[in-house]
């Protein structure tokens, strides 16, 4: 009972545990006047993604979308400091981390087919490109008899 409580679920077949994951408190440069000068509201959640399991394409497309915010090692650094209590940052850092990992978890769509255009479209394109440059010349310079 205990395990499943240390797990987040992310979708039906991902969860990541919660030792995978490690906050730290740093001080906010986000409104709260000069309360942001004493006090670490803004979070710091590192994401130990090479430890924590996750299928191989789900890890390199997590940190593909992850960009600047991954690191060497495979770890996802979030940073969260939007609010002005640390709770509430320390919410919103974990929602976007869980988002992140969802939408990697999305598999990428198949490659789109080549198709080509049939023989009517063609011939309407041209029928279409013809008519406009009738309709063009007609508006040139009238020539005397």
């Amino acid at each position: 009972m205990e395990e499943s409580r240390s797990r987040i679920r992310i979708n039906d077949r991902i969860s990541i545990g919660e030792s995978d994951l490690e906050e730290s408190f740093i001080r906010s440069a986000g409104p709260g006047g000069q309360n942001v000068n004493k006090v670490s509201t803004a979070v710091q959640l590192r994401f130990f993604a090479v430890r924590a399991g996750l299928p191989d394409d789900v890890f390199s497309r997590l940190l593909k979308l992850a960009g600047q915010r991954a690191t060497k090692d495979g770890d996802v650094l979030i940073e969260a400091n939007r609010f002005r209590t640390q709770e509430r940052n320390r919410q919103d850092a974990r929602e976007r981390m869980i988002a992140l990992i969802a939408k990697a978890a999305v598999p990428p769509p198949p490659p789109r087919k080549k198709t080509r255009p049939t023989k009517g479209s063609i011939e309407r394109r041209l029928k279409e490109k013809s008519g406009r440059a009738d309709l063009k010349k007609m508006r040139g310079k009238v020539k005397g008899d």
